[in-house]
């Protein structure tokens, strides 16, 4: 059994939640919610939109820290869950 790391389950919701995002738009595009769902579809689509800017914030502080020429190569490694 393959182990996923904690960046790979990372990119995987990534991109799960950009995907659900982009069909809610599809749908809500559409015109055919009724304003309750539509209503319920918008607030999805913030905490999925919430979600994926959270993993891109994430993504950009790993480029970082791996392009600082001021880091020494034995620097800790990155946590994902340290602000």
């Amino acid at each position: 059994m393959q182990q996923t790391s904690p960046e790979t389950s990372q990119i995987a919701r990534f991109e799960q939640s950009l995907d659900e995002l982009e069909q809610l738009v599809v749908r809500m595009e559409q015109g055919e919610l009724s304003l309750d769902d539509s209503l319920q579809s918008f607030e999805r689509g913030i905490a999925l939109y919430r979600n994926c800017q959270n993993a891109l914030e994430q993504a950009e502080l790993r480029v970082n820290q791996l392009l600082d020429p001021n880091l020494p190569e034995t620097s800790r490694p990155f946590d994902p869950d340290v602000p």
